[in-house]
């Protein structure tokens, strides 16, 4: 029979400030955290396309708000102990399924090998005006401490 861990040993859930993007969300008083850390998986939000120095949403065309929010999702997991080549499942949300081919070139420049499992949605709208934001699901970089 497995032994169950102690309570020391057991994984928590651990909130992980992303700089910007951590920041953006509790000025707009968002009740969500940018990125959770429980054991060795990160759990990134939905991440909409701010500027990761500024926190103002980039509203340029899709190419130019799917690379920002691929920046951001990059900064949440490298905040985590984690890394783009660790990730192993992204949601991608967008207001318009006729961006998909645009958003697959700027999303393949960020996943060249060995892609994440991937599901495409597409929704109405935000309360903010932006086009896309992804989430994702990723693995701890083997001897990442926090």
């Amino acid at each position: 029979m497995a032994r169950r861990p102690t309570a020391a040993k057991r994984p928590r859930k651990e909130i992980v400030e992303a700089g910007h993007v951590s920041r953006t969300i509790k000025k707009a008083k968002v009740p969500l955290s940018a990125v959770t850390r429980f054991g060795d998986l990160v759990f990134v939000s939905g991440i909409p396309p701010f500027d990761t120095k500024t926190g103002k949403l980039i509203t340029g065309n899709i190419d130019q708000q799917t690379e920002q929010v691929l920046k951001n999702v990059k900064v949440c997991l490298e905040e985590a102990g984690s890394s783009l080549e660790n990730v192993l499942k992204v949601t991608v949300f967008c207001t318009n399924a006729g961006y998909f081919n645009r958003v697959n070139k700027v999303y393949g420049k960020f996943f060249k090998k060995n892609p994440p499992a991937r599901t495409f949605c597409t929704v109405g709208a935000w309360p903010w005006e932006f086009d896309i934001e992804i989430e994702c699901i990723a693995a701890v970089k083997p001897g990442a401490r926090r």
